[in-house]
């Protein structure tokens, strides 16, 4: 992992990125990454366009913190996935609109495209609504994220893991973009899912391709047998 003043500066960078592409619009949103024995989070209130690495907070599992600024309000359920979370080292909020659109009406997102599964399953859940910055919407959130690597937050937004801050920034994008399809595709009526036997086999297709991840999965070779 890279040291933590290189994953500051990134920490900004990829923050900027998401209101610069329309992810995340003013102060919502936080972001946060694994270093050393806790992690380092956005602080609290902050516009992103006038954030600066030395504003990241450092901060530990027990909630402690150190630096000037306070960690972002959403803090718990940060510190709480990376806390059970070891596959992870990421964690990325934002409220994306198409997303929070579908969190509004507390609608999950169905395998109605092939898509659906680069989030670990058949579907993205939407976790149920609560205040924000409470241990309930912690409980909540790790229990959507339950075998997935994102989940919709009823009536708040989105959430994105990632081993590394780039794939958590893909993710949360592909996320926004199968909520917008899905939109557009019920305005013609419900439509149709693909089968559980049919995303299985597509996330093993994505799993054998490294598909948005860091594989070691090697592509197949060109043959070398002329005959």
């Amino acid at each position: 992992m890279q040291d933590e003043a290189a994953l500051r500066r990134e920490m900004v960078d990829i923050c900027r990125r998401m209101n610069a592409t329309g992810l995340n619009q003013g102060t919502a949103g936080n972001l946060s990454i694994r270093s050393g024995d806790g992690l380092l989070i956005t602080p609290s209130a902050l516009p992103y366009d006038e954030m600066e690495p030395d504003d990241i907070v450092a901060m530990g599992f027990d909630g402690r913190y150190q630096g000037p600024r306070r960690p972002s309000s959403e803090w718990r359920f940060h510190r709480d996935i990376l806390a059970r979370r070891t596959d992870v080292d990421v964690v990325l909020h934002c409220h994306s609109v198409h997303a929070t659109a579908l969190a509004c009406h507390h609608r999950a997102i169905p395998s109605f495209h092939y898509m659906t599964c680069v989030a670990g399953g058949t579907t993205i859940r939407c976790a149920p609504y609560a205040t924000f910055g409470t241990q309930a919407l912690s409980d909540h959130a790790i229990a959507a994220l339950e075998d997935r690597t994102a989940c919709l937050l009823g009536q708040h937004g989105q959430i994105a893991l990632g081993k590394t801050l780039k794939q958590a920034l893909w993710l949360a994008n592909e996320v926004e973009t199968l909520a917008r399809i899905y939109i557009h595709a019920l305005a013609l009526g419900e439509p149709p899912v693909l089968s559980d036997a049919e995303m299985e086999n597509v996330m093993l297709q994505m799993r054998l391709r490294g598909y948005g991840l860091n594989s070691e999965v090697e592509a197949p070779h060109q043959s070398q047998n002329h005959t």
